[in-house]
Order: structure tokens, then sequence, then C-alpha cells
């Protein structure tokens, strides 16, 4: 006869089973076993300061590691207060677990008692449940499969009579998912490269469903002629290539955005095609036809009007498509891929090449000027965390990414204030990297408390805290209609953020000028020794450059 076990060990046990990653949360009452659980079956933990921390950087655990990250909170109050990041990760389709208690189903004026399953469905994400001791692995291993496979955030709700009940202990006879890939219609590959054959400007656009197609999309584009770009969260897929226009959509330079606006046929591939990307349809000339491919039939179509629409697997259906276009055009077509284009995009497809005028005054430096400069003065080997606001271009275009799982974008939500967990999360999942974040100072200041978190894993981690002393999306949205005393609400006085950095356990440089950058060095080679093991915060006081192109893009039709 099977050992008889608590509900909340076997839940545990079979989430170790079934290869969750890391989890991260707070513990209370409700969570304290099942957390326990996980820990004793060698899933690592971290301790987070904030319940939205824990959610946002298991979201970016996720995004960077291709593990399942498992978000651990009390009942109630414990869940409402990781609602944000999982509303993040509900959005971008972010496979993870949030692992929540739930009060009893007697239990109807506790004062924990909210509508889980209502709250979690509110922001996008699965609900689920453990519903009795004898279904308990049953449940845990549906609420796995629907995350893995459906690529879906899911709220798995522990409710406390029945994760104190017990069970036999099943988990030994768990088997572990395997997601299965999607093969396109070879009626739909025929209309692609039908498509692709007539076209003579085309451009791919790879998403985050695109970046484990690499090898594929870049064979077919260079067989067909086509030039690379990828939306923001995909940024560095195609690096190396010598047609890479680099990020599609606000953060274009005005290279690439004349490129993929010129083209005649633009493919995404797991690509949402949003507003961002596209610009509110503006990088979209008119008769240009427009594909998208997806695993989903509901994204196809979803932002925008589409020539076709193709169910798949990127990679499948680039591999598909290519052995097709091959039985049409035995050789690669030049098209698109020029020399002419290849010389242009190597000289002005990202924005650290383009000229703009050093607006640095005497005790404020310019953006621009301060990120270029770090992407030279830090390490290669790097992954890249941005917070949401007006700076957001700057570390997003300034600063290099080696690869793919270098750029940690969450943005879905446009919630300002994860990008420290984001960086977090992203550096646990890449160790061998330098973590960067690049944050305004309102967002850093809503999500400081997990600096604390960050000094207490030793983690080398550079915080880049674009300081305007502003919610300055707000400002400069609003300056043309609104007086001084009207913008009060969004403009404070000046924080002495490096300061405050040092009262967290981390290193705080000031940065007025490219001088005061020579305090970053010291930090740098200890890093490069091995032998550094704080977080740097860089407090920039920067000047204004009147307002940000990505910011002009996102307001048009607000």
């Amino acid at each position: 006869m099977s050992e008889q076990v608590r509900v909340s060990t076997l839940v545990g046990r079979t989430l170790a089973k079934l290869g969750v990653g890391h989890v991260f949360g707070v513990v209370g009452s409700g969570n304290f076993d099942v957390t326990g659980t996980l820990m004793a079956e060698g899933i690592p933990f971290t301790a987070t300061r904030h319940e939205g921390g824990a959610a946002t950087m298991a979201d970016a655990y996720s995004r960077m590691s291709g593990k399942v990250g498992v978000v651990t909170t009390h009942q109630g109050c414990g869940l409402s207060n990781a609602i944000t990041g999982i509303g993040e990760a509900a959005k971008s389709r972010t496979p993870m677990i949030v692992l929540t208690a739930d009060t009893q189903a007697a239990a109807i004026r506790s004062n924990f008692k909210i509508d889980q399953d209502g709250l979690a469905r509110s922001v996008g994400a699965v609900a689920e449940r453990i519903h009795s001791p004898a279904t308990a692995v049953a449940d845990t291993v549906r609420a796995f499969r629907t995350a893995v496979n459906e690529r879906r955030t899911v709220v798995l709700s522990l409710p406390l009579d029945v994760q104190s009940g017990t069970a036999s202990d099943e988990v030994s006879a768990v088997v572990v998912p395997e997601p299965l890939k999607v093969r396109p219609d070879a009626a739909a590959v025929e209309q692609l490269v039908a498509l692709i054959s007539a076209a003579e400007r085309p451009v791919f656009v790879a998403g985050r469903g695109g970046r484990g197609a690499r090898d594929e999309i870049l064979e077919l584009a260079r067989h067909a002629g086509a030039l690379v770009a990828t939306s923001a969260v995909a940024s560095g897929l195609f690096n190396g290539d010598s047609h890479n226009l680099g990020i599609s959509g606000g953060f274009s330079s005005p290279t690439t955005a004349e490129l993929i606006s010129g083209a005649d046929l633009i493919v995404g591939w797991g690509c949402a095609l949003n507003m961002w990307t596209m610009r509110h349809g503006r990088l979209i000339s008119a008769g240009t036809n427009v594909v998208q491919i997806d695993v989903e039939d509901s994204a196809l179509g979803a932002n925008r009007p589409i020539t076709l629409g193709l169910l798949g697997d990127s990679a499948l259906t680039a591999a598909d498509a290519l052995t097709a276009l091959r039985s049409v055009q035995s050789e690669p077509a030049e098209k698109y891929r020029t020399e002419a284009n290849a010389l242009a995009i190597k000289q002005g497809s990202r924005w650290r090449d383009v000229d703009t005028e050093d607006l640095s005054t005497a005790t404020s430096i310019d953006p621009r000027i301060l990120t270029r400069e770090l992407d030279t003065l830090l390490p290669a080997e790097r992954i890249v965390a941005v917070d949401s606001g007006n700076f957001m271009g700057y570390p997003s275009q300034y600063l290099a990414v080696p690869d793919e799982f270098g750029f940690c974008f969450t943005q879905a939500f446009q919630a300002i204030g994860l990008g420290l967990y984001t960086a977090i999360g992203a550096a646990l999942a890449q160790p061998h990297r330098l973590p960067v974040l690049g944050a305004g100072d309102g967002g850093f200041l809503m999500g400081i408390s997990e600096l604390e978190t960050a000094a207490r894993l030793k983690l080398p981690l550079v915080c880049i805290v674009y300081n305007d002393a502003a919610y300055g999306a707000e400002v400069y949205h609003f300056a043309s209609e609104h007086n001084e005393a009207e913008l009060s609400s969004v403009v404070f006085p000046e924080t002495d953020i490096a300061a405050i950095a040092r009262g967290f356990g981390a290193e705080g440089v000031t940065v007025r000028t490219l001088a005061d950058l020579d305090a970053v060095r010291p930090w740098i080679a200890a890093y490069q020794a091995g032998t550094q093991d704080r977080p740097l915060v860089i407090d920039a006081k920067i000047a204004s450059d009147g307002g940000s192109w990505w910011l002009a893009e996102a307001f048009q039709g607000h």
C-alpha cells in the first residue's frame, strides 16, 4: 500500500517531478508546507520582499531559462499582491505556475476569502485548483500541462482544508508531459510560398514564438531574399546575419523603419504584429501582403488584417516552406538582401550608430551618450532587462545583447515598477551573464524593496536608473496642453537614489557627466575578476531629449 502523505506534500513533490525550475515567493501560514516540500525536493527557492516581485521574477526566469517558474503565495492578500506580475505573465503567455493557498470552502467569512479563480481569470490567467486529496496529483499535472503545452500562466489554488488532508503517494508514477509541435497544413504552406515567390521586398519579423526557430527562419530568408527583424521580446535572435534589421516598431532606427515600410510582404513568425511592433500599422505600406504564423488560431489576425494566417510551429513552418520554395526556385534570390541594404543596415540599423546632438548640461547627462558609453564599458556577455517608461528606448536600442536570451522585456501589461524584479529573475535564469537593468526613477523606486533581495543573493547586477525626477512619459505627453502647476502631480524633488542603494547593501554611483562613469570601472574590474558580489546602482541624472520617439508612437490613438 502506498504511503499516506499530506496533500501539500503531494503537490510539491509532483511539481518537482514535473521539472519546475525555481520557486519565488513570500511564505505565510497557507503556503509554508508546500514551499518547504519544493525546497526539500531540491527546487531552488528565492524569498522575495513582495509577492509582486516574486511573480515577475518567476515570469522572467521562465522566459529566459526554458523551465517553468513557480510563484508561491499566501491565500487572499498574498495572491492579490502578486496580481500585476501575474497579469504581465498571462498577457505574455508565459508558462508559469502560481501556487497559492486558498481559504476553506466553508470559511465564508474569512478575512482572507476572495474569488481567487475570478481574480486569476480577470488578468488572463488560467484558474485551476486542487479539488480533493484523491485528485491532488492529477490536478497538479493538469495545471502543469496547461502551462507548458498551451503556454499559459496557471493559478493553482490549494484550499487549506484540502491541502491538510492525506492521500496515497503516487508521484513516482507521474509522467512528464512532452509538448507537441503543430505542423502547418500543406495547402497553407503552398499559399505562403506563392506569396514569397511573388514578393520583391520581403521582410520576416520574428516574435517570441520564433525564438526556437532562428536557423529555419534564416535559411528560408536567405533563399527567399528577405530581410529579417524581430519584435522587442525576441531582440538578438538574428544577431550575426548581414541583413538583420534589429527591432521592428517604436524602437526602430530610421533605417530600419524605412526598409520595413518599403516591404511588399511582411511575414510574422510567432509575432503578434501589434501596435508596438508595427507602429500602429504605419510600418505596413498600402498593398503590402501580411502573413502571420502562430500556434494559436485566435492570435491570427487579432491585431490587424492579414492576407494569410498559418496555424503551426514557426520552425516546422519555415522548414516546410523552404522545401516547397526550393521546388519552384532552386537558387537563392537576392531581392531585398542586396549588398547596398546590408551596408545601410550595418551603418544605421541601431540607434547607437545614428548621430545625435549631445544635450548634456553641467548637471545632467544625455541619456543616449550615457547608454552608448555603458554599452562599451560593460561586458558583452550580458542579459538586459527593461522597466517601462519614457527612458525605455535607451537600454533597448543602445545596449547590445548576445542573442535572443539576452533581452528580457516584461512589457505586455505596461506596468512600471517591474524592471528590478525582471532583472533578478533573468539573472537567476542566466547566471553566466552580467544582468543589466534599465529603469526610470519612478519605476525603480516603486520596486526598490527587491534591491535587498539582489544584495542578499549577492547578484552582480548593474542597475542603470535614468533619473529625471518625474514620470517622464506623462510630462512629455501632457506638457503641450498643461502648465507647470498642473504637471506638478508627475514631477518630484530630486532623489539621491545612489545613497538609498547603499542603504540596501548595493554600491551606488551618481552620474552627471561621462567623467563620473570612471567610478563604475572598479566595479566592472571586480566583476571580470570573478570577485564582485554586490549590485551596482548608477543614479544617472539625465538631460531631456524632448520626449522619446517610441512614446510618440505609443501615444498615437490613445
